[in-house]
């Protein structure tokens, strides 16, 4: 079956990119596995499970002419809409870490906030091929664009959840950047941006905590900046060739959590700097094979919808990186395609076979 992707397609990176994930989240959760349920595979054993889910869901998706979602862009927006509601009614929402952010199903738990991504494109992609009035036009053509984009964004804030809103608003605003907004709009809009998100780390006791333990991590080492510090003692001895598959120190209960957004320090403590560049080098292909895809696209829909989804996965993993890094605040957003974690690695392979029925048209 893997046979039928070229050597170019956008395919390979994503799926080298998901067998380093599943090696290192079982790497990275063996300690913490076998203490809370005595199975060292356990996040392992449940993450191979999510990627057969999401090579099943992205096998159906490339399928599917990308010119289908032009019709059912509506209801499918609608309907994303409305999971991001409902989470937020008490016993239908699944509170973790001080979020409501996830519906339970049986054992599986959904999180509307990943499919919001996705389907806010594509609806916003739709929508430019049917209003009257171009986005260059502010009021009529970029204001009501926008007042969807927040919508969504305050809906996942009440979660809540600033990383995934960010997400949200980036993804959104890189749909009416390439559909042709003009810059000086753009302009305002950070400015308006820049306030609002400091209004939101002021009003959350929290944030403050994360934004002063990025500026001085050792001001409180044992609080708001024992991650920061443990994911930098994890990159730090980590040299050019790391302490060796499954050798690592801070997944010993030193890293909280380390088989999900920090998983890329476990990467560069075991597999050193070559394995981390390795990781990078493999979105830098992503992206890089997916801009030359969308040059030789003369469809406008299709060009937007391979630009917005793509800039929202590399603009994903780019904040978890230099959050990883320390060079931005703790946001609890997933490194694509490696973090542990069921919605948002199915909801990404689909968005990848969305890319793949376009590439099918550029060759």
């Amino acid at each position: 079956m893997l046979k039928k992707y070229s050597n170019t397609s956008l395919f390979w990176p994503v799926f080298f990119l998901s067998i380093i994930g599943l090696i290192m989240v079982y790497s990275a959760s063996e300690v913490i596995a076998l203490d809370r349920y005595d199975d060292a595979y356990f996040f392992a054993k449940r993450q191979a499970v999510f990627l057969l889910l999401g090579f099943m869901g992205m096998f159906i998706v490339e399928n599917i002419p990308y010119t289908w979602y032009k019709r059912w862009a509506r209801l499918l927006f609608l309907g994303s809409l409305f999971l991001l509601i409902i989470v937020l009614v008490p016993g239908v929402g699944l509170v973790r870490g001080g979020a409501r952010s996830w519906i339970g199903l049986s054992t599986i738990n959904i999180q509307p906030a990943e499919i919001i991504k996705v389907s806010l494109i594509i609806y916003l992609c739709e929508v430019n091929e049917r209003l009257k009035y171009p986005v260059s036009h502010f009021s009529r053509g970029m204001m009501p664009r926008l007042v969807v984009i927040l919508c969504c964004f305050f809906l996942v804030m009440l979660q809540p959840d600033l990383g995934s809103g960010l997400i949200i608003v980036l993804g959104g605003l890189a749909v009416v950047y390439f559909q042709g907004a003009q810059m000086k709009h753009f302009y305002g809009l950070f400015l308006i941006g820049v306030i609002g998100l400091t209004g939101l780390i002021l009003a959350a006791p929290y944030r403050i905590r994360r934004l002063t333990a990025f500026l001085d991590p050792w001001q409180d080492p044992l609080g708001s900046g024992f991650q920061s510090i443990q994911s930098l003692l994890a990159i730090g001895p980590g040299g050019l060739l790391g302490s060796g598959l499954f050798n690592g120190k801070q997944k010993h209960f030193y890293l909280p959590e380390p088989h999900n957004d920090f998983i890329f320090a476990i990467v560069a403590e075991e597999l050193g700097f070559f394995g981390a560049l390795m990781v990078i080098l493999c979105f830098i292909v992503f992206f890089s094979r997916g801009l030359r895809m969308s040059l030789l696209l003369t469809d406008t829909f299709a060009r937007t919808l391979c630009l917005a989804l793509m800039m929202m996965m590399i603009s994903q993993a780019w904040i978890n990186l230099a959050v990883v890094t320390g060079l931005l605040p703790v946001t609890g957003l997933t490194l694509p395609f490696l973090s542990y974690g069921g919605s948002s690695l199915v909801i990404n392979y689909m968005a990848v076979g969305i890319l793949l029925n376009i590439e099918k048209h550029t060759v």
